[in-house]
């Protein structure tokens, strides 16, 4: 199966969870990660702004913001920019998506944490995008450790990879996790 196959069956699968089965699972995933010492010596957590098909995440922003920093992807052009995540910055930008308002950051080695979206991963952190390439070109550029984030139905077997993917170092769903 191609990319753009695997991209529609997990669509597919996803349109059939529930919103609150989404954020069931969305409370077991985050769980996960705050019971890590990745997640526990982390200051600087970037994580992402969800969208319908995604693994809910505004509940965990907040709660997140009041222990860490927390910062945000921002679309610009063909590449993310980071910024600190503040309540009253966040506005709809680049493809529907709640982006901060906010300064860009200009030294990304200060993240120590980045969770990772996308629509399908493998266990070896392979991941597959939405087919813009955003994070391949951003992860490129950090030493932060990844955790890719995802409901269980979107892990599948084997992914197709290609030269400039970079995979996630963890991966965790409700029922599977390697951290």
């Amino acid at each position: 199966m191609d990319k753009r196959q695997l991209r529609k069956s997990i669509k597919a699968q996803v349109a059939q969870i529930s919103p609150d089965d989404k954020l069931r699972e969305a409370n077991v995933v985050f769980g996960h990660i705050e019971q890590t010492s990745v997640f526990a010596q982390s200051h600087n957590v970037m994580i992402f702004s969800s969208l319908p098909d995604e693994l809910p995440t505004h509940h965990i922003i907040e709660k997140w913001a009041k222990k860490k920093n927390v910062y945000l992807p921002r679309v610009s052009g063909d590449d993310i920019e980071v910024i600190k995540y503040e309540p009253e910055s966040l506005k709809k930008g680049s493809f529907d998506i709640l982006e901060p308002t906010g300064v860009p950051l200009t030294d990304l080695s200060i993240l120590d944490l980045i969770i990772v979206p996308g629509v399908a991963f493998d266990r070896n952190g392979n991941r597959c995008g939405r087919g813009k390439g955003f994070y391949d070109r951003f992860l490129s550029q950090t030493t932060a450790t990844t955790i890719a984030v995802c409901f269980h139905c979107q892990l599948v077997e084997n992914l197709p990879t290609e030269p400039h993917d970079i995979p996630a170092q963890y991966i965790v769903t409700s029922k599977f996790h390697t951290i």
